[in-house]
């Protein structure tokens, strides 16, 4: 099986469509279809191959902590008709991601590798290693971009340019430090631990939701629990579940989606290696393995879903 690179449907009532670099969004008038498809995308760039059934791997996996996080604060999701499909409100984005970090990895690490002591106005301590836990989690937020790289950004920066007002960013900084704490706990229940993640809101009629998806491994990092004190002690690599293999895997390359940089190629074992990868981390967090229908017609099956839920609308 290939994956789902892309869709290109045309439902009743539909008002509009939107490509982004994993979800074919179509818009109706105040409901949102999102179609999460099996592209997968690193340092911003979308990758040439899709990963067969990452798209239900990730669809799946945040409703269930879109559920399981629904008393901390609304989110977006009405109903889930189909692996890949998830539908709900139309919010209006705020122009900012929260992310919220555990242990030093991934882009913190690389910044601090280089002698950067301020991630997005907060102050890191000297002497901590690649993966060591943070003293506390620290929230580095970034800006949406539309094309190209997301950047850095302070709180202060953020108030101070009038993206987000105060008392509202104060009210997502509480929302996220819940979030995290509920999604470490969770985590940590399925032997993992959530090292970062990010969280996505707009607004509807004045309330706040979540929006998007939450702790997928296409938002999130997660380490294995068992063998992680072991593991940093010795100065090893963490085993890990989530897109930063694939970043490596990038950078082992030459490839870090700067300009005049090659895509490498993506062979058959490397794209299935990925794909084992999602399902392993499915497998994780829900306690079963993924049901895969290797003879059916994906899109057939998506197509029928959402119209069977339109009309019941």
């Amino acid at each position: 099986m290939e994956g789902i690179k892309e869709t290109n449907f045309t439902f009743p009532g539909q008002t509009g469509f939107y490509r982004g670099k994993v979800r074919d969004v179509y818009k109706f008038d105040s409901r949102l279809v999102m179609i999460v498809t099996d592209r997968i995308s690193a340092f911003d760039i979308i990758l040439p191959r899709p990963i067969p059934h990452k798209g239900q791997v990730l669809n799946q996996i945040a409703a269930y902590n879109l559920e399981a996080t629904s008393d901390i604060v609304p989110n977006w999701v009405e109903s889930v008709p189909d692996p890949n499909v998830s539908i709900g409100k139309i919010c209006d984005p705020y122009p900012i991601e929260m992310v919220i970090r555990g242990y030093l990895a991934g882009h913190a690490w690389r910044e601090y590798k280089i002698g950067k002591r301020s991630l997005c106005g907060v102050a890191l301590p000297d002497g901590l290693n690649e993966n060591d836990k943070l003293p506390n989690p620290i929230i580095t937020p970034t800006t949406k971009a539309l094309e190209g790289h997301d950047l850095d950004i302070s709180a202060e920066e953020i108030i101070r340019q009038g993206l987000i007002l105060a008392k509202e960013y104060e009210m997502l900084e509480d929302y996220t430090r819940k979030l995290f704490e509920r999604g470490t706990r969770l985590a940590n229940k399925n032997g993992l631990i959530l090292v970062d993640t990010k969280y996505e809101f707009g607004k509807l009629d004045d309330i706040i939701f979540l929006i998007d998806e939450i702790h997928t491994p296409d938002s999130s990092r997660y380490f294995y629990k068992v063998g992680y004190d072991e593991r940093q002690s010795n100065g090893e690599e963490q085993k890990q579940l989530s897109k930063e293999f694939v970043r490596q895997w990038l950078i082992s390359q030459g490839f870090q989606g700067l300009q005049g940089q090659e895509i490498p190629l993506m062979t058959d074992d490397i794209v299935y290696s990925i794909s084992d990868r999602y399902l392993e981390l499915y497998e994780s967090f829900l306690g079963k393995p993924l049901i895969i229908d290797e003879l059916g017609d994906a899109l057939k099956r998506i197509e029928e879903n959402v119209n069977k839920t339109l009309k019941k609308a």
